[in-house]
């Protein structure tokens, strides 16, 4: 299930809820290129994972206080949180072997 996030209920959705399980931010924009062919990928991944993280998207136009706090500079740009902090990102339409990787060695 993908989660839809703004900067109200970031905290709530993401930080505390990471507490539970990983949650994997997708910072993105409507007008993004990129950010609509690596979106899918995530969510492949997302109903693949038998439930081991949650996909939140994140619109950067929408959530500019979120976006700002987080250092987003060019998108798409993915953080993972676990445990109320973030541990790992990547920024840009990664391939999705390597996106796979990414999750795989973070999910660990």
């Amino acid at each position: 299930m993908v989660m839809n996030v703004t900067d109200i209920d970031f905290k709530e959705k993401v930080i505390e809820n990471s507490k539970k399980k990983p949650i994997v931010v997708d910072f993105w924009a409507q007008w993004c290129q990129p950010c609509l062919i690596l979106g899918p990928i995530l969510k492949e991944f997302e109903e693949e994972s038998k439930d081991k993280f949650v996909l939140a998207k994140i619109n950067v136009d929408e959530a500019p206080e979120t976006s700002k706090q987080y250092n987003i500079m060019a998108i798409p740009s993915v953080k993972m949180f676990k445990q109320g902090k973030q541990i790992a990102e990547f920024v840009g339409a990664l391939p999705k072997e390597q996106v796979k990787e990414w999750l795989n060695k973070n999910l660990e």
